[in-house]
């Protein structure tokens, strides 16, 4: 015997409206964050503080090493990132040369020198001939590349002691792990120093540093999140559950408390021996801002150095490339 009309419509809503949940959860958004330099750039070890709420759930965390900012760069630009690390260098070129006018400053990484925490290092041999800025006059300082952030704050301080590329000195390129050893087998004169390659024994035993990021230009902020404002507006939710996430495991490593998990999670990962890490997390180390708030006075600083350089071509305001809504929401969660 047939059912009813009415009772056949009142177990299909039944059968609906259970099955309701399962219908309106979403799969998490695949989030393709970038990094170059671990433990200063942490995104790849959130996960293992456990302080993770929404990882696997509104989005899934996949970290992404990209070598350098112009790297990071290429892969927003193809489409293979939705988060990418930046430094001032790479925004300009991008908006102005690639047109890549929707891109957003969207949280902050780390930054170099403020308040009274580590800052990058311009090193010299020990026991060589280099004493002074001066002293660089025809000589060879190696830089990650012609144009990145360490190239133009290198500039700056040379400029200030009267010595220009190419008239008083050569440029040369390589990466921050080859740093030490361009400097130790004298290839160098100058190299720039970051952690965690400024650790390692041979550096510490050979190199000095002759001055610093913070004397060169102050306070900058270092390495910001930048995403696609179309795709960040579209995934909205994803994006400040996984900025609620990477503020609640910054303030964990900040916390001393965690300081003994917080080398071990860094050792596992970089595989550096956790004694050579113990000033990770600390005022010896650069500065995280507790809410991930980029300091867009800072960027627009530095990318105000660029200009006037020549690797960019006319001036950027920088706050109209940035949208802070993602990080003030996420921030506000945690209050």
């Amino acid at each position: 015997m047939a059912l009813p009309i009415r009772t056949r419509n009142l177990r299909a809503l039944v059968t609906v409206l259970a099955l309701a949940p399962l219908l309106a959860k979403a799969d998490p958004v695949p989030l393709r964050v970038s990094w170059a330099v671990t433990p200063a750039q942490f995104t790849p070890l959130i996960i293992d503080t456990g302080t993770t709420r929404h990882h696997g759930k509104s989005y899934t965390l996949e970290a992404w090493r990209t070598p350098s900012s112009a790297t990071a760069l290429q892969a927003i630009g193809s489409g293979e990132l939705e988060l990418a690390t930046f430094t001032f260098t790479q925004l300009g070129p991008a908006i102005q040369n690639a047109g890549m006018t929707d891109l957003r400053i969207v949280g902050d990484d780390f930054r170099d020198g403020t308040d009274g925490h580590e800052t990058n290092l311009f090193m010299v041999l020990k026991d060589g001939p280099i004493q002074k800025v001066l002293d660089l006059k025809g000589k060879v300082v190696a830089v990650p590349n012609l144009g990145s952030g360490m190239d133009i704050y290198m500039r700056v301080m040379l400029r200030k002691h009267g010595l220009e590329y190419l008239r008083d000195y050569t440029i040369i390129e390589t990466q921050f792990p080859t740093m030490g050893a361009m400097l130790l087998q004298k290839k160098a004169d100058l190299v720039v120093g970051v952690k965690p390659f400024t650790l390692a024994p041979a550096v510490r035993d050979g190199a000095r540093t002759l001055f610093t990021q913070v004397e060169a230009v102050g306070p900058t902020d270092m390495v910001f999140f930048v995403g696609r404002d179309d795709w960040l507006k579209r995934n909205r939710v994803a994006v400040v559950d996984f900025f609620e996430d990477f503020i609640r495991a910054s303030r964990w490593f900040a916390d001393p408390t965690n300081h003994e998990k917080a080398v071990q999670i860094a050792s596992n990962f970089t595989k550096i021996p956790p004694q050579q890490l113990a000033t990770i997390f600390t005022k010896e180390d650069f500065y995280r801002d507790p809410d991930a708030r980029p300091d867009i006075e800072s960027i627009q600083r530095s990318v105000n150095m660029l200009r006037e350089f020549g690797f960019l071509k006319e001036g950027l305001d920088v706050r109209k490339f940035a949208d802070l809504s993602y990080v003030e929401e996420a921030a506000r969660r945690l209050k």
